[in-house]
């Protein structure tokens, strides 16, 4: 059988082979036209760069310590007994001398007696032989007594005198012995711990109340030995507390050891605290500001920009984009920012430091 097209079909079979002919040469001359992509080269990494502030700061160092209070002792009676009173309670602020405890006195009486009663038999005894050496000794001028008998009754006479010695030191000791029973606070301060019940028999020595000074906190700390040669016994220095809003400016540095700690190679330091309103708690940790110098020169920057891994050090890009370490020396550490004093001019640094960020990394600047 024989097909036969039809004029409107021909035609429009025409037509799509004319745009396919030119579709094809569009391609072509443009693929003529257009070069060919060169190979992708490796990208650079990006980085931020921060222009850091002028500023005038004072070197300083902070470290911390604990607070401790600048007098603290446990106390407990010189002689045994049984605890009759007690007269302060836990919490309870005391004067010097005032009475913490009492024993029961009833033995350490009898005694006390007894040894004024020794003295008065002494005395009287020592008395009558000085009376009698006395009286011998005239007899013996007149010749009527004996330089034998004399010398009897002198004799009698000192060993009188030495008994009367001897009972007056045992008056003294039974003395002592008494007032012993009376525990008294050697000390003002507050009482940190105290028996909660009397009755108890107590020997020599035993530790019943504890005592602690705290108008006055001794904050104990340590500095490296670099830094010793820059404090100053009777400087005022900034404590703050750890975790809180608590500060004072009014520390004094009271001591700085002239040797080491064995175990840390650093230097102790003692830092006296006013603490009169009880601002401070004793035997917490606290942070203190150690100034080291006059004000001087500096850069404020952000702290993303500082980095510590082999020494406190920033980063700066160089005019062939290289990235150049620049060494810096940390004068305050802050939550945002840092001021340090740097070993050249900074510009510009780099922030959000990268563990594959080095000495000669090649970067772009975003």
């Amino acid at each position: 059988m024989k097909l036969f097209r039809t004029p409107l079909v021909a035609g429009l079979a025409a037509v799509g082979m004319v745009a396919a002919s030119l579709s094809l040469s569009g391609c072509r001359a443009d693929a003529a036209q257009t070069p060919a992509t060169p190979a992708a080269t490796p990208g650079l990494q990006s980085v931020t760069l921060a222009a850091p502030r002028a500023v005038r700061s004072t070197p300083r160092e902070e470290v911390t310590g604990t607070l401790f209070p600048s007098q603290a002792l446990q106390v407990g009676f010189e002689v045994g007994g049984r605890l009759e009173k007690v007269r302060v309670k836990k919490g309870q602020t005391v004067q010097e001398g005032q009475t913490l405890g009492q024993l029961n006195p009833e033995i350490s009486d009898a005694q006390l007696a007894q040894a004024q009663a020794s003295v008065a038999a002494a005395e009287v005894s020592a008395a009558m032989a000085t009376d009698v050496a006395e009286r011998n000794a005239k007899l013996q001028q007149q010749g009527n007594v004996s330089d034998l008998q004399n010398r009897t009754s002198s004799t009698q006479a000192r060993q009188a005198e030495a008994q009367l010695l001897a009972a007056r030191a045992q008056l003294a000791q039974a003395q002592a012995g008494r007032r012993r029973h009376d525990l008294k606070a050697p000390f003002a301060g507050t009482v940190t711990d105290a028996p909660e019940q009397v009755g108890a028999i107590v020997g020599p020595g035993v530790a019943l109340f504890s005592l602690e000074n705290v108008g006055t906190l001794l904050l104990k700390t340590t500095v490296a030995e670099s830094t010793r040669a820059r404090l100053k016994p009777g400087t005022r220095v900034r404590v703050e507390v750890i975790g809180g809003s608590t500060f004072t400016d009014e520390a004094v540095i009271r001591t700085v050891i002239p040797s080491a700690d064995p175990a840390t190679r650093r230097i102790p330091v003692d830092i006296l605290v006013p603490n009169k309103d009880g601002r401070f708690v004793a035997n917490t940790l606290a942070r203190v500001v150690l100034p080291l110098g006059e004000a001087e020169e500096a850069h404020a920057l952000p702290t993303s920009a500082l980095s510590s891994s082999g020494g406190d050090h920033v980063f700066v890009v160089t005019p062939s984009g290289e990235v150049r370490r620049v060494d810096v020396q940390v004068l305050e550490r802050g939550v945002r920012e840092v001021v340090v004093k740097a070993a050249a001019p900074l510009d510009k640094v780099v922030e959000y430091l990268t563990p594959s960020l080095a000495e000669g990394t090649r970067v772009s600047v975003k």
